[in-house]
Parts: C-alpha cells; structure tokens; sequence
C-alpha cells in the first residue's frame, strides 16, 4: 500500500518541523507549569509565609476544583469548532492568562495571604487545564499511525525534557538576582530572595508563552471528530467513556499513580538539597539535571526499544529501573559512610532513568484509548479522554501536593530554623525515595492490566478508516 494510500486513510507522516512544533507545546507547559508544580510549594513555606499544613490543604482545594472544570472543558473543546483550529486553537486562548497568572503566582505583594494565593493558584491551574487538554487531544489528531505516534511521542518528551532541565536550573537563575548573605552567598529560600523568585518566573513564562504560539503554528489537525458529530458532546459522555473503556480505565489508574509519585518526588527535591544534603544552588541544579538528562540519552531509543521488548516490557524495565535507583538514594543517603555526592548523583541518574522512560511513553497510549473508543462507539471524542486522563493525573498530583505538606507537619519541618530535626530529615527521605517507590510498584500492577498490543491497535485503526470509506 503506498503512503499516499495511507496518509488518505489518516496513517499521516509529520515532518520533522510538525514534530518538534508539538513537541514545543509539552516544552512551554514544563516551563510554566512544572515550575509551580516543583517550585511553589517550596516557595509558599519559605519566602511566601505559608505553613505547609494550609499549603496542603490548598492543593488539595485546587484538585477539587479541577475535578469539576476539567470534564466541562473536555466536553466544551469536543464540541466547539474556533476558527484557528479545533484543538490548537486553545494553545493562544488558554495559553496568555496561564502565563500570566503562574507570574502572579510568584508575586510576593500579599505576602502570607491565603486568599491571594488561592486565586492566582485556582486561577493558574484552570487555565492550564485550557491548554492541556486540548494539547493532549492535538497528538490524536494528527495521525492515527501507531509507529508515527511513538515517534511523535519521543519528540515531545525530548521537547517536554529540554523544558524540565530550564525549570531545575531555578535555583541558578534565582542566584542571579537574588540578595546576598554576609558570607556573599546567594539567598535563594528567604523571603528576601521574593522579587528574584518573580523575575525568574517572568521570564519561565514568556518563554513558555513563545513555544506555545510557535506549536501553534506548526500543529495541523487532520483526524477530528466531524462537526455535526461535535454538536452532540456532552459532559455525561466522559463518565460513559470511563465506564466502557476498560482500556482507558487502566490507562487512568496509571496516570495517578504516575503523577502521584512524580509531583512527591519533585516536591521534595528542593527540601532534600537544602536540609538533607546541605547543598548550594549549583549542587542542586546539576542534581536536578540528573532528573532530566537520561531523556536525552534514551527517548530516542524508545521505537527501538518497544519494537525489541514490546510495550509491556518496555514499562516493566524502566519502572522496575526508577525503583531500583530509589533503593540507591535510600541507601546512600541513610548511611554516613555513602553519604557522598558522587554516589547520590549515580542514583539520581538510575532513577531518573527509568521514571522518564516509563512516563513519558505512557503519553502514546492517549491516542490509542481515543481509537479503541471510537472503535466500539463510532465517536472519536479526544477532547473527553483527555479531560478524564487529565482529571485522574491532577488527582495524582493532588496526592502530590497534599502528601509532602502532611508529612512536613507530622515530621515538624519548620522552614524558619537552618537544619531540621533528624526526623524531619527521615521524613524528606521518605517523600523523596521511599513513597514514590511503592507508587511505582502499584503503577507495574496497574499496567499489566493494558491489553492494546500494537497489532491489535493498528487493526482497530485500520477497521476504523474502512469503515469511514465505505
């Protein structure tokens, strides 16, 4: 069968230039909003003034509120049509008051105030939740080729990645603008160190907002729901989907326990550098590096991988590896003796590893979930099956955002003293190895409950498009 053939059946072939454009957008989203998923909580309890118990409290605020606006956005973006793009659109829409309200999150003017900070950060996470989801449909509408979205996929998470490494190099930036000590080091965790955190912010966010519009720009949709189709969307529909999508469920209980144990560990980064390990802002950054840089070396080979081992496989290796190099931070850190930085970095690189590779393919199964649901419906509603997996990895990063501030009050972490107490310190160990570990334990149970291999996708896909040309 020729690719002209193909690409008439919706097999489409991308450009280089067309991936790299989507990929752009999961870049600009990690510059804006994994700043204030890593960041923010950190910032709040330190320069801010929040206590971490009303901090947890507000994360888990926000999640609720997401749980009543993502599926009302998944089902508007369905069935809406603008006239930029049905999915892209959303990018531009959604895009400038994200970045404008992540600054307003960073802003120190209300200094302590609950009630500033709720609004900036509800405010933050619905506009996000304007762009996210129809982002996330984007990667379905642009082709139904299973090996395209693999390639498509390993794009945006090289994309995705090169963002992530910006977002841990704040402590650097910070330093920049920051106050200095008397010793002449830089204040990075104070509240005198505020208009650095906003700058560094500003600029996080009109560089995000800039890929955004240039991921726009490259983005073409060509496998949508038709528009008389579109009028029939409905917010039922999503828990319908949730209900008959047994694929989708299980794609959905990952993506929490995914986020869960990724937004624990990335909350408790900051807090392990400062008072476990004692660490300066280039110690810190070139730590956090080490979270990033194995996506250069090995989501490139995620293709090859898969094709080698098979999707399942491919999940159980690098989870298994991400535990592993949990186990080698526990360890190093606990014992004094291997308590050397060196040998930290070496299990920062091993978990990081597999936590990358094992997360960020897990994006590649959206597209499938979308098809087999319009297999067995005839309505591919890619706006409802973001919104829902959009639902469930917010419900993760709930977790994520209320477990670390639960554990900092029962430890008795307090952000005023230099060092903490020796349970305080056990209790960031926790957060930072111990939680997330057994997260990714459930997550392996969890996905070998996944039953579209690629043969019984590409068969899906392919009955599909004769259906539609009969």
């Amino acid at each position: 069968m020729s690719q002209n053939t193909n690409e008439a059946k919706g097999f489409y072939k991308l450009s280089w230039l067309q991936r790299i454009g989507f990929g752009a957008g999961d870049m600009a989203q990690n510059l804006i909003y994994q700043t204030v998923s890593i960041w923010l909580l950190f910032f709040y309890t330190n320069v801010y003034g929040i206590s971490p118990a009303a901090a947890a409290l507000m994360f888990l605020v926000v999640r609720l509120v997401d749980v009543l606006w993502d599926p009302l956005v998944g089902a508007f973006v369905d069935k809406s049509n603008p006239k930029w793009g049905k999915y892209r659109s959303w990018l531009i829409i959604g895009g400038i008051p994200l970045a404008g309200l992540a600054v307003l999150c960073f802003w120190n003017g209300f200094s302590g105030s609950l009630v500033y900070a709720y609004i900036t950060y509800v405010g933050m996470s619905m506009c996000y939740t304007l762009v996210n989801v129809p982002y996330g449909a984007l990667n379905s509408s642009l082709t139904r080729d299973t090996e395209e979205v693999t390639i498509l996929t390993s794009t945006r998470m090289f994309m995705a990645n090169l963002g992530a490494l910006v977002v841990k190099s704040l402590p650097l930036v910070i330093a920049i603008f920051a106050p200095k000590a008397a010793d002449g080091t830089e204040i990075i965790d104070k509240p005198e160190s505020a208009t650095a955190w906003f700058i560094t912010m500003t600029i996080f966010a009109v560089a995000g907002l800039a890929l955004l519009i240039f991921s726009f720009s490259q983005c073409k949709e060509r496998v949508v729901m038709d528009a008389k189709e579109s009028e029939n969307v409905k917010v039922s529909d999503l828990w319908m989907e949730f209900l008959r999508n047994r694929p989708l469920r299980v794609v959905a209980f990952f993506f929490i326990t995914a986020f869960a144990m990724m937004s624990i560990s990335n909350a408790a980064d900051a807090y392990f550098m400062t008072y476990n390990l004692e660490a300066t802002p280039i110690m810190t950054t070139a730590f956090m590096w080490l979270g990033t840089i194995p996506a250069f070396l090995f989501m490139p080979l995620v293709p090859a991988i898969k094709r080698k081992i098979g999707k399942k496989g491919m999940f159980y290796l690098f989870l298994g590896t991400a535990i592993v190099g949990m186990g080698m931070l526990y360890l190093f850190t606990s014992v004094e003796s291997l308590k050397q930085f060196w040998l930290l970095c070496i299990a920062q690189f091993v978990k990081s590893t597999g936590v990358i590779v094992a997360t960020g393919y897990m994006w590649a199964l959206i597209p499938e979930v979308v098809s087999y649901g319009e297999y067995t419906s005839g309505r591919r509603i890619s706006g409802i099956v973001n919104a829902l997996t959009g639902i469930f990895f917010k419900a993760g990063m709930a977790l994520g955002g209320v477990v670390p501030g639960i554990v900092l009050s029962i430890v008795g972490f307090n952000a005023e003293l230099p060092q903490q107490t020796a349970f305080a310190e056990q209790g960031i160990l926790w957060l930072a190895c111990v939680i997330p570990a057994i997260l990714l334990l459930v997550a392996m149970y969890v996905i070998s409950k996944y039953e579209l291999e690629d043969e019984v996708i590409d068969n899906i896909n392919k009955e599909i498009e004769e259906r539609a040309n009969n």
